[in-house]
């Protein structure tokens, strides 16, 4: 028996193993997935960018996220929290 602990932490691996595998920076809403991140104390050759911003429109968001991404060329390594008006990084 697998419990979900177990299967979130298969899932986040997963992601980040082919972040890893690809050069990719990966981009997410989702607070708890930056935390288990930490929490796992995965490969940080890679890095994570967290979106804290309104979800006001479809076009909105991709207008931010292209804007922001295009702002830096250090996302690799840092874990990244995006929030109107500023951007947090520490190093993973």
């Amino acid at each position: 028996m697998r419990s979900i602990r177990e299967d979130i932490q298969a899932l986040i691996e997963d992601i980040l193993e082919l972040a890893e595998k690809d050069a990719r920076i990966v981009l997410t809403f989702d607070k708890d997935f930056g935390e288990l991140a930490f929490c796992f104390n995965l490969p940080a050759s890679y890095g994570i960018v967290l979106f804290r911003i309104p979800l006001l429109s479809v076009d909105y968001v991709t207008d931010i996220i292209i804007e922001v991404m295009k702002s830096r060329s250090d996302w690799a390594g840092h874990f990244s929290v995006v929030e109107p008006g500023r951007i947090r990084m520490r190093k993973l």
